[in-house]
């Protein structure tokens, strides 16, 4: 399995509901190496890309920050067009998101879930979601597309997916 950093192309996801992020300011949190920073930056729109390891994406504005050790958000007051999180979770984020989600704003999120052990890691629990976990952690979104389950690329794997506007 590739790690974080080693993903190079977009995730399918990614590609398919980037199209409604029409312009602005795109937050591409645990960024990784960037293939989705690089993807936003290719439709135009100015990219924040924020990972707790340094990364170089030419184009975007690169924030280094550890999420999870009780920092505070280094984007305070910012808002967002668009918000893509791939492969990573830490739920005491999902509030920021969506109040970092300006109007008409899109969420893309996409990560493991539950039954994920049987493919590989992550397999600890704390970092699979629950089955609807994002569906109802995003509630005050409107839910454009939502799925869960078995997926076959880039490797198998239970993932959960969901895009969501905030209205």
């Amino acid at each position: 399995m590739a790690g974080h950093d080693e993903l190079t192309t977009p995730s399918a996801w990614v590609e398919r509901w980037a199209t409604l992020v029409l312009k602005g300011r795109v937050l591409d949190l645990a960024c990784g190496a960037g293939r989705h920073s690089r993807l936003f930056l290719s439709r135009g729109c100015e990219v924040i890309a924020v990972d707790r390891a340094p990364h170089a994406i030419p184009g975007a504005r690169f924030i280094q920050a550890d999420l999870e050790d009780g920092s505070p958000w280094p984007l305070p007051g910012e808002r967002f067009q668009g918000i893509v999180v791939a492969n990573y979770l830490h739920r005491p984020l999902f509030p920021l998101l969506e109040e970092s989600l300006a109007p008409g704003g899109i969420l893309i999120y996409e990560t493991f879930m539950q039954g994920n052990e049987r493919y590989g890691k992550p397999s600890n629990p704390a970092f699979l979601l629950q089955p609807g976990e994002l569906w109802r952690a995003f509630a005050g979104l409107h839910v454009v597309a939502f799925e869960q389950g078995l997926a076959a690329q880039p490797k198998p794997a239970m993932i959960q997916r969901l895009c969501a506007e905030r209205r």
